[in-house]
């Protein structure tokens, strides 16, 4: 019996609806506390959707001005091409209206006499045929000079210069002797340059020397003529380079 009367003493199970109620309000705040996030989250998912939707809209509306933009371009180069197609048909007529108005119509003056009356007698009839002859023997006088002018100017001169290669005999041919002999050669047309002694084998060097000939005057052919009369020092001669000056 006594633990009976401890239960009777409790108070617990005579205020249970209480503890319920703070029970369920307890369950109430975790779920709402639980649920919070998850509203956030839907919020800041709806506030990125948003931005993007209006992000590709501003992509949208970029695209649009871009093609815009460039039919003006090419609008304005179409105009401005027909524009130069333009001032060039009218390039020629605009520059030949001051020659028409260069050339104005000489009127005959008339001096009044007798009270205003006309005399044809003043009136010169014939003064376009003197300008006219006048114009053309100054014509005539400066194609004259010109002419003397451009005699007087002298004539081009085609020149070449002209490296040859004389090869001696042998190790033993005298080759300042033999340059000499080369050099020895005078014609009209004819100037010798410098000259060089290029080793060919066995001991045995070649002259090789330049020269600057005026092509009316000095040819090749008769060069090499020329050199190869030096026979006891000549074996032959060739044209080692040849250029137009």
């Amino acid at each position: 019996m006594s633990g009976l009367q401890g239960l009777a003493q409790e108070k617990i199970w005579f205020d249970k609806s209480r503890y319920d109620e703070a029970e369920r309000h307890f369950y109430e705040g975790a779920k709402c506390t639980a649920q919070t996030p998850q509203s956030q989250n839907a919020s800041k998912s709806e506030d990125q959707s948003e931005l993007i939707s209006r992000v590709k809209n501003l992509e949208l509306d970029n695209k649009n001005l871009h093609k815009v933009v460039d039919d003006l371009r090419a609008t304005l180069s179409k105009l401005e091409s027909r524009m130069a197609v333009l001032e060039k048909s009218q390039g020629p007529a605009s520059k030949a209206a001051p020659v028409a108005k260069s050339a104005p119509v000489q009127k005959p003056k008339v001096e009044e006499q007798n009270g205003g009356a006309d005399d044809d007698d003043d009136i010169d009839l014939f003064g376009s045929d003197e300008e006219d002859e006048e114009a053309e023997r100054i014509k005539a006088e400066r194609v004259k000079e010109y002419a003397q002018r451009k005699s007087k100017k002298p004539a081009l001169i085609a020149k070449s210069s002209i490296l040859l290669d004389v090869k001696p005999w042998d190790d033993e041919t005298d080759m300042k002797k033999l340059e000499e002999c080369v050099r020895s050669i005078q014609m009209d047309g004819l100037l010798w340059g410098a000259s060089k002694l290029v080793p060919v084998g066995y001991g045995i060097k070649k002259l090789q020397i330049g020269c600057v000939v005026e092509d009316d005057k000095v040819g090749t052919d008769i060069l090499e003529e020329e050199i190869t009369k030096f026979e006891d020092f000549v074996q032959s001669v060739d044209i080692a380079a040849f250029n137009k000056i």
